[in-house]
């Protein structure tokens, strides 16, 4: 069954994470289509995240930042609202299109971030983190500029990564369940890629005190358009 090449890519990506602390996410998206149907992509991918960034913040615990989550969970809630009711009226055919438009969007344009560091940035980026997010699936590269705003060193932005990318996907799991997902047929990969996104995380974290804090964009930005290319051409070949 060529999803389950799926569980080790889960294991690669969230060990990536908790060494870097992001680009987990995309690039598991970004090699999702093709293996699953497009309606599972961003369900199954949102219920991974939840284990890969919540053991990621249970390891990391000593550093979470417990005023940060109120205010962005707020806001996830009305994201998780406002999305879902855009989702339903997706052509899921070109969901991977979409979703792969979205990361080379992120990945290359400077886009716009909240004023100021204080509950109200936290308010909105809780909103359009989880908003967005239902639509395009990983989202956590958008947060690290309100984040850094209160604390640049890598372990605590890591960490709080991890609790506010958590707060997204449990919300996006519950929507997803009150949309009418089933994730029964899913389990046996759902479980398969949940233990290899907290051993993932658990090697990550032990790895990232041994690894440079050294910039890893260029050749990240490089991998993830490769993909994200990948991902605009399926529904175009599949219509051929």
């Amino acid at each position: 069954m060529p999803e389950l090449y799926l569980i080790p890519i889960a294991f690669f990506t969230s060990c990536l994470a908790g060494v870097i602390g992001m680009g987990g996410g995309v690039l598991l998206i970004a090699m999702m289509p093709g293996l699953i149907p497009p309606a599972a992509i961003i369900p199954l991918h949102a219920l991974t995240q939840l284990a890969s960034n919540g053991s990621r913040a249970v390891f990391g615990r000593s550093h979470i930042d417990w005023g940060l989550v109120l205010p962005i969970l707020v806001g996830a809630i009305a994201g998780a609202l406002v999305g879902g009711g855009v989702y339903i009226n997706l052509n899921l055919q070109w969901l991977p299109a979409i979703i792969g438009v979205f990361i080379l969007v992120i990945t290359w344009v400077p886009l716009p971030q909240p004023r100021g560091g204080g509950r109200a940035a936290l308010m909105v980026l809780g909103f359009y983190q989880t908003g967005i997010g239902m639509l395009a699936g990983a989202t956590g590269p958008l947060g690290g500029a309100v984040l850094a705003r209160h604390n640049t060193q890598r372990d605590w932005l890591v960490v709080n990564t991890a609790v506010y990318m958590s707060i997204n996907h449990v919300l996006k799991v519950l929507a997803f369940v009150a949309l009418g997902f089933s994730f029964a047929p899913w389990l046996l990969l759902i479980a398969g890629m949940i233990v290899a996104s907290v051993v993932g995380s658990w090697m990550g974290t032990h790895l990232r005190r041994h690894v440079p804090q050294v910039n890893f964009e260029r050749w990240f930005k490089i991998l993830v358009t490769v993909l994200a290319l990948r991902m605009i051409g399926l529904p175009l070949v599949q219509q051929v």
